[in-house]
């Protein structure tokens, strides 16, 4: 690529100072690789939270369902061309059960390999005294078990009651959130449901609402499962913005003021809440279940 580059700057003319082009970098610091027999997204799930702890922005590359020989020789002459394109060693997170491939790419690839399996199943083995099952993949025999039956059912349950669309079975959920519209609701139901198997339901508030100084009606009779989300009135806008752009809808002025009355509505209704500024949704979940359903952090 450099020559190439250098070539057409030479083709139309050269630096009057004639130093030698200077190679183009990828914007990216870094390729990290996350291979895996199945999903892979246990090994980059891990792999990105030890890379949060450093300033990089490295470029992911997620590899799955690599289950054969062929496939993992693959793999290397790809990480190996990530390592001369960019001058430094690719990282590499495996979680890779089957042996042949994985020696293949242990012997054959110029990246720094992050055994996940290595570093923690075989000592848990000797500590234990047990093999482990050494399964391709968390989602093996998943879909026969009761766990993944109720995270299927917890996720409808959520999808039916997005943003107000049923008062039907409220009594069923597990967690009932409250909040002006676009302060997070949907991405953190959603989020309790596939991650937790919690049913989620979540309500807008609304203007009406808020001239009547009450919760909507249909929501008060479960007022302990409530839990309420606000965010600050300027990123609300922001975020209106990218939606209906100029509108009374996302006006700054709109903004403060609705957020200013479901918060009192919230501290009149003694319910428990936190700001989505600043916070992941991971951050709200968890908050959510050590309030609501302090159990569920405990399996």
């Amino acid at each position: 690529m450099a020559a190439i580059v250098g070539a057409q700057q030479l083709k139309g003319g050269a630096p009057s100072n004639h130093q030698p082009t200077v190679p183009m970098i990828p914007q990216h610091t870094r390729s990290v690789f996350y291979i895996s027999d199945s999903t892979g997204i246990t090994a980059e799930t891990f792999g990105n939270a030890i890379l949060a702890q450093f300033d990089m922005r490295p470029r992911h590359v997620r590899l799955p369902f690599i289950d054969t020989e062929d496939k993992a020789h693959q793999v290397v002459r790809q990480i190996n061309h990530a390592a001369e394109l960019e001058g430094r060693k690719p990282i590499v997170f495996t979680t890779l059960v089957n042996m042949d491939a994985l020696r293949i790419i242990q012997e054959g690839c110029k990246g720094m390999l992050l055994d996940m399996f290595g570093t923690f199943i075989r000592p848990l083995e000797n500590e234990l005294g047990i093999k482990s099952h050494h399964r391709v993949g968390r989602f093996a025999d998943i879909t026969r078990s009761k766990e993944y039956t109720d995270r299927i059912e917890a996720i409808n349950y959520s999808l039916d009651h997005d943003d107000g669309q049923s008062h039907r079975d409220l009594s069923g959920a597990d967690v009932i959130l409250v909040g002006v519209s676009r302060s997070g609701k949907t991405p953190t139901s959603l989020y309790l449901a596939m991650q937790c198997g919690l049913k989620v339901a979540n309500y807008p508030l609304i203007p009406e609402d808020f001239e009547r100084r009450q919760l909507p009606p249909a929501l008060v009779p479960f007022r302990k499962k409530i839990f309420g989300l606000t965010i600050d009135p300027v990123r609300l806008s922001q975020i209106r913005n990218e939606r209906r752009p100029g509108s009374r809808y996302a006006d700054p002025i709109n903004c403060r003021q609705e957020i200013a009355d479901a918060e009192a509505m919230m501290r009149r209704s003694g319910i428990r809440w936190l700001s989505t500024t600043t916070k992941s949704i991971e951050e709200i979940a968890t908050t959510i279940l050590q309030e609501v359903r302090p159990e569920r952090l405990q399996y």
